[in-house]
């Protein structure tokens, strides 16, 4: 005499028999819609910092390393920090400018002034109603 259980599982249904799984029904596809366009990415402080020490080299028909050299940077570091490949220090920033003749406010306060106006561009729009005034007060930290 044995009390042997059968070995079998018993099974509980999760849905009532003949009902379908949700993805399997039929439905209506909603209006195909295109994704929203990226926001325009803002530029980087940098890359700003870095275009205004070219274009002022550039300016004073100057080689890099001629630039580099008064300085007291290496050539290949002041040619990364003008791409915007590096993030220079102030110290960095400050020797750059005075070899180009430029204080290092003078240096801020135009990439300050290119960041205006390239943000400027693309935001104009999505900022309707903003004060005229609202980019004033920027903190530069370099």
């Amino acid at each position: 005499m044995s009390n042997h259980v059968p070995n079998e599982a018993r099974i509980i249904p999760l849905r009532p028999p003949g009902a379908r799984p949700q993805a399997a029904r039929p439905a209506t596809a909603p209006p195909h819609r295109r994704p929203p366009a990226p926001a325009p990415k803002e530029p980087l402080w940098r890359d700003l910092v870095g275009d205004v020490l070219r274009r002022e080299r550039l300016a004073q028909e100057r080689t890099l390393k001629d630039v580099a050299d008064e300085a007291r940077i290496s050539m290949p570091y002041l040619s990364e920090v003008e791409r915007g490949r590096k993030e220079a220090s102030s110290e960095v920033l400050a020797a750059a400018a005075r070899a180009l003749g430029l204080s290092l406010g003078d240096l801020l306060s135009r990439a300050q002034g290119e960041l205006v106006r390239v943000t400027s561009r693309y935001s104009a729009g999505s900022r309707q109603g903003a004060s005229p005034a609202s980019s004033e007060g920027l903190c530069m930290a370099a």
